[in-house]
């Protein structure tokens, strides 16, 4: 390893205080952090520290102008006891793509990936073991210029952090087709995992779960007559005839699972179909019996089923007791991570034996 990077380990773990097999999701944070930071055109002070609050000044940039991007992915352990990041480069492709979007700067693929190698290192007894769980990381990055003004930032702050978590949903879901408020606008940032367009997503969110839903199912800004994708992931449409997902425009997230998933299916000689799917689509092959399976995609969601969709006050229910394809699609994923059966796809990147050295 060339990389300089300065290491401030804790004294002692946290992880008696908890059960890491059954810890939700989101809610506990392993011993340490990284980060750096871009000043004067480079990024300096590579560091990992103990887990815990960062100061902040009241005129921070990103606070006010919103200059702040995130991924989201996974580290798995299998029984015997190897680790491996799941896709990590296509993380760092989307965060730099977010990155470019919002004004900010790029990371280089030397620097994310020993922050993340370093990080799981040191925190590898915190990555659950059970069916279904794993180690949720978070890279993230945003503006910390001290200056009051419309201008994107000169100095920024990269960051990652872990978590070990278990299924983000439990259940089937019910999703509320969105008919006015809108995710992404053609031209606008819909396409970057940027933080404006999560906060924006909350109070329609909010509304159809007041309303007995689980989930938003955007539809295009322009018509709203077209499937884009939920609040949290993307969207498949599984019929008698092929499986449908929205293609990717500037108003998409770029789903690294979506990917693998039409990977997976291509590779075993499924119809895959990018396409727009209309809402009328949707409805006329439900009422035609042709609609088999609706299931959303992402590193948190994993692949989840839609039980119910609802459309203009109408619940379209979809039958869950067939051999749904998603749980296929699980299985064969979930064997992948754990190394039960051949990666090739080559999807898995190992933590490598240097980040274990004395750790």
């Amino acid at each position: 390893m060339s990389l300089e990077i300065t290491i401030n380990q804790v004294e002692q773990t946290r992880i008696s205080s908890y059960d890491i097999e059954n810890v939700g999701f989101g809610k506990v944070f392993t011993d340490h952090m990284f980060s750096c930071d871009f000043i004067d055109g480079k990024w300096v002070d590579l560091r990992i520290e103990p887990f815990g609050k960062i100061p902040l000044s009241p005129t921070l940039s990103a606070l006010h102008y919103g200059q702040a991007i995130f991924e989201g992915m996974k580290a798995f352990k299998n029984e015997a006891g190897h680790v491996s990041f799941f896709r990590p480069l296509e993380n760092l492709k989307r965060l730099n793509f977010s990155a470019e979007r919002m004004c900010m700067p790029t990371l280089t693929e030397e620097i994310f990936m020993e922050a993340l190698q370093r990080l799981v290192a040191l925190d590898v007894n915190w990555i659950p073991v059970k069916s279904g769980s794993a180690l949720y990381i978070r890279p993230f990055m945003f503006a910390t210029d001290d200056f009051l003004g419309v201008k994107q930032s000169e100095t920024y702050k990269f960051m990652v952090y872990a978590c070990p978590v278990n299924a983000y949903y439990t259940h089937y879901l019910k999703v509320k087709i969105e008919e006015f408020y809108t995710r992404g606008a053609q031209g606008g940032a819909g396409a970057a995992k940027c933080a404006g367009n999560y906060a924006a997503a909350m109070y329609p969110t909010k509304l159809a779960q007041q309303a007995g839903f689980d989930q938003v199912l955007w539809t295009d800004g322009a018509t709203h007559t077209f499937l884009e994708e939920t609040g949290t992931s993307n969207v498949f449409v599984v019929t008698k005839d092929a499986v449908y997902t929205p293609e990717l425009t500037d108003t998409l997230l770029a789903g690294i699972t979506r990917k693998s998933v039409i990977e997976y299916l291509k590779d075993a000689g499924k119809p895959i179909i990018e396409k727009h799917v209309s809402v009328s689509e949707l409805i006329k092959w439900h009422e035609e019996g042709s609609l088999l399976e609706m299931f959303v995609s992402g590193t948190a969601a994993t692949l989840t089923n839609i039980e119910l969709f609802n459309y203009k006050g109408k619940d379209y229910v979809l039958k869950m007791d067939i051999d749904l394809l998603s749980n296929q699609i699980k299985i064969v994923f979930n064997d992948i991570r754990m190394g039960l059966i051949p990666d090739r796809f080559n999807w898995m990147v190992a933590l490598k034996e240097y980040a274990l050295i004395n750790q």
